[in-house]
């Protein structure tokens, strides 16, 4: 699908989606909790989808209501796979989370993947799971991989450079293993999304204690044959695509722009958008429901995003409207996304005008801001690529077209309707 964004102001409210890694968290919970879970306010996207029919394959049973989806676990904290083949779609946080999980089952499971995942390298999980005694074949460390459990418990040691995914499906996992474990984690860079998993774990009464040493080793000790009771949660709003909105308010918004939902309940590293704006110049106001932004031009930022990676894309538009260069800090974090972001785009936004340099000494990306000229973008399957592509188009004085937009629904299959909503100019383009 081809989307063209044209030149436009936005005034009005937007309610930010449900966030999809908590949903994600909540759902993967769920399944090995001792009752069941109601969850009100779901995350609609592909990615949620995708947690879904893993966990209903791995044995839940799942009821869609009007308002609600109530989950009833497989019995005794153990996955009572209905097949033995488990499709995570394009989703690296399903595949990833669920691996640890997929290990407690009594029988041989393989996870698969499509498009963008197949690409995507699983070495992380395969080699932790190995450590952990658990039989695992694959190809090249892609997907699919093969896993052949019990997970028992143990010891084990990871790298949290590269990603907080597998940490969670771990945390998750080892309580219902039969005995204690210790999870040693280096170099550990998402903290916020494992505040995340560790706010769920509390909410579903799951038991664990997290040390920092002075050398900045993490390590986490689990507690093992733990049981936890479902109940009924509400879904927070999601501040990765609720800082797409605020940024699009910033640059758009006349009078303004406000976006509502975001409750705050749970940690989530997308949040440091509001930091972020402010130091662009912003001032950020609070309503009744939300937040709003409006239109003015950003002065020049430079930011650390290594535990917040998923504003990159959003920020490094933001930078091109600015009056001078902007510094992106964390570019590392971009390699093992959807697509390999830095990269994406760099090639991207220079076909719409924009220069973006890649300083390997500082592992961050430089934007030279400059006069948006009109181009046709390819998301590369990204959604956040399409995002800040779509930015582009609104703010800038010429249209943007995106090859590849359906890809949005990994996350926010509602992005386009609601821009237009609060006057957008988006066309689909046959």
């Amino acid at each position: 699908m081809i989307i063209r964004v044209s030149p436009c102001l936005l005034s009005g409210t937007i309610q930010a989606p449900s966030s999809k890694s908590l949903s994600a968290r909540f759902i993967a919970a769920a399944l090995l909790a001792d009752s069941q879970t109601k969850l009100y306010g779901l995350s609609e996207c592909d990615d949620t989808t995708s947690a879904l029919e893993i966990s209903a394959l791995l044995g839940a049973e799942i009821e869609l209501g009007k308002d609600a989806i109530l989950i009833t676990p497989s019995k005794g904290g153990i996955p009572r796979p209905r097949h033995n083949v488990i499709n995570a779609g394009e989703s690296g946080l399903a595949a990833r989370l669920f691996a640890p999980i997929a290990a407690l089952a009594l029988e041989k499971i393989s996870i698969s993947g499509e498009r963008t995942l197949l690409d995507r390298p699983f070495n992380m999980v395969i080699d932790g799971l190995s450590s952990l005694g658990i039989t695992v074949s694959s190809s090249d460390g892609l997907l699919p991989i093969e896993i052949e459990g019990p997970i028992t418990g143990g010891d084990i040691t990871i790298d949290g450079s590269v990603s907080s995914q597998f940490l969670t499906g771990l945390l998750l996992a080892l309580p219902y293993a039969e005995k204690d474990s210790v999870i040693t984690v280096k170099n550990l860079t998402s903290r916020p999304y494992v505040e995340m998993t560790k706010e769920v774990m509390s909410t579903y009464g799951l038991d664990y204690t997290h040390t920092e040493s002075d050398t900045g080793i993490d390590t986490f000790n689990i507690p093992a044959n733990q049981t936890a009771s479902g109940g009924e949660f509400s879904i927070d709003g999601d501040w990765s695509a609720a800082a797409t909105l605020l940024v699009l308010g910033a640059l758009c918004g006349r009078p303004e722009l406000e976006i509502t939902g975001l409750r705050g309940d749970f940690t989530q590293a997308d949040s440091a958008i509001k930091g972020a704006l402010l130091f662009a110049g912003y001032h950020i106001l609070g309503t009744d429901d939300g937040l709003s932004t409006k239109k003015k031009r950003p002065r020049a930022f430079d930011l650390d995003l290594t535990n917040s990676p998923d504003l990159f894309p959003v920020l490094t538009a933001l930078a091109a409207f600015s009056n001078k260069p902007s510094r992106l800090r964390g570019a590392h974090r971009l390699a093992s996304k959807e697509s390999d972001r830095a990269s994406v785009l760099i090639s991207e936004f220079a076909k719409a005008g924009i220069k973006i340099d890649h300083d390997i000494d500082t592992d961050s990306l430089v934007i030279h801001p400059g006069k948006v000229k009109s181009a046709r973008l390819n998301s590369h399957g990204d959604h956040r690529i399409v995002m800040a592509a779509t930015i582009l188009g609104c703010a800038g004085d010429a249209d943007i077209e995106i090859i590849g937009a359906e890809c949005i629904a990994k996350s926010y299959p509602a992005f386009f309707d609601d821009i237009e909503s609060v006057g957008g100019i988006i066309q689909e383009i046959k």
